[in-house]
């Protein structure tokens, strides 16, 4: 393939009429990238594509998992207030006790 290159280079030939002769001999594979122009342009385009959504879909989840689940922040009120809580606490106590004295 090299010698071949070689002597189209040696005829003259432009880079155009190169790639032709070179797809018209072996097909369109046997050039390393695919020429930009037509249908082949989605193999320069769809991976880009599918990559950005893929990331877009990715953030997306993270944000959705992110409001489902809220960590509660040092500092911040929690959703129980103390009486609450308290009163929690001595319930399980009292259970606990019952349950120790059987």
């Amino acid at each position: 393939m090299i010698n071949e290159l070689r002597q189209q280079l040696a005829s003259g030939g432009t880079d155009t009429s190169i790639f032709n002769w070179f797809s018209a001999k072996y097909g369109p594979t046997v050039l390393a990238a695919p020429i930009r122009g037509g249908f082949d342009n989605t193999a320069w385009i769809v991976p880009a594509v599918v990559f950005l959504l893929a990331i877009l879909g990715t953030a997306f989840l993270i944000n959705l998992w992110r409001k489902r689940t809220t960590p509660s922040i040092a500092g911040m009120p929690s959703t129980t207030t103390t009486t609450e809580a308290d009163s929690i606490r001595e319930r399980i106590r009292r259970e606990d006790r019952i349950l120790m004295a059987s």
